[in-house]
């Protein structure tokens, strides 16, 4: 009992040095740098993937259900949709891929994500069998699936020459 006192008021004690130590920097330069770190960290937070139900994805995408002979793109800019599931360790190796790319092409693509799980009817409809499987959405034209975890630089080659035509 007297050990677990003595480790606790050790641990504390080092809290509070290292909390109260700035090592000769001035308070209002600290709380610059964190400014400037949580600042940098919204930016590159900035753009992220989107997660859609089916009602959204209707909306935003295609209502496959209002037209179901002919797809009809809703979007004002080229799309990926994965589609997924959060046991699937494919998928999560795919995902911090995806949230990169949202970054970096922020403004030009948009990336959305179906929890098959959550979403299972909408899954069954483009009959996904597999995950992840992408669906790489050009504008004006039909979209191209792809199945599996595919690479970063696979990723960008797509968008670069199926979905921004570069």
């Amino acid at each position: 009992m007297k050990i677990k006192l003595i480790i606790a008021a050790l641990v504390a004690s080092f809290i509070f040095v290292a909390c109260s130590n700035n090592n000769g920097k001035s308070t209002s330069s600290l709380q610059a740098a964190i400014t400037l770190q949580e600042t940098n960290l919204n930016k590159t937070n900035m753009a992220k993937t989107i997660h859609l139900t089916k009602a959204d994805f209707l909306t935003k995408v295609a209502n496959y259900e209002k037209n179901p002979q002919a797809w009809e793109y809703l979007g004002d800019k080229p799309a990926i949709i994965d589609f997924y599931a959060d046991w699937c360790g494919p998928c999560k190796m795919v995902a911090p891929i995806l949230e990169q790319l949202a970054a970096e092409y922020e403004g030009q693509i948009y990336i959305y994500k179906v929890d098959t799980e959550a979403e299972q009817e909408l899954a069954a409809d483009f009959g996904i069998r597999s995950i992840p499987t992408l669906l790489f959405v050009p504008m004006n034209e039909a979209p191209q699936m792809a199945q599996g975890a595919l690479p970063k630089d696979a990723f960008k080659q797509a968008i670069d020459e199926v979905l921004l035509k570069n």
